[in-house]
């Protein structure tokens, strides 16, 4: 038995969690189809909507990883470093979509979400892979974290994302000429 064993239980959680939130996020993208898309609204969707899918995707492959049934922590930890590294990388090019997008001026809870928090999230992935080896408690934990970060991120972005669409960019319905009520 193996340390990522005791570990099955909260990874098919937070993996089955993220798998459906991904279905959630397919359905609303499907129930928006009628709300105009204003100029720069795929660079927009680039920077905040598809970093929302890769973060859930992430924890989804995360928990997959985990609950391989490996013979010991490296190839695991290996994998979730790599996984770690590929999300820094991913950061810093939302970072970038987040600043040249137009079509909305990012606030600092946007900044926070969408490349503080998963830069974070991600850096922690990757530092626990190396911790794993030496102090295999403490990373598992950490890793559980990241996961649980990534997830709650995931979250916080969609239902941002979802009140800002019907909320804000929801089209009003036509008013019927004077008379004609």
């Amino acid at each position: 038995m193996t340390a990522l064993t005791a570990w099955q239980n909260f990874y098919v959680i937070v993996g089955t969690s993220a798998g459906a939130l991904i279905g959630l996020q397919f359905i609303l993208i499907t129930l928006l189809i009628y709300i105009p898309v204003g100029e720069g609204g795929a660079q927009a969707g680039q920077a905040f909507s598809t970093p929302t899918i890769i973060h859930f995707g992430a924890v989804l492959l995360l928990a997959g990883i985990i609950t391989a049934p490996w013979q010991g922590i490296a190839p695991a930890a290996t994998l979730w470093g790599l996984l770690g590294l590929a999300g820094l990388v991913y950061s810093a090019i939302v970072a970038r979509r987040v600043r040249r997008q137009g079509a909305y001026q990012p606030e600092f809870e946007d900044w926070l979400f969408h490349v503080l928090l998963p830069f974070v999230a991600y850096g922690a992935l990757t530092s626990f892979a190396f911790l794993a080896l030496s102090h295999l408690r403490g990373a598992m934990f950490g890793v559980a974290g990241a996961a649980m970060l990534l997830l709650m991120i995931g979250i916080h972005n969609s239902w941002d994302a979802a009140t800002y669409q019907v909320f804000v960019l929801k089209p009003k319905k036509p008013q019927a000429p004077p008379g004609n009520e």
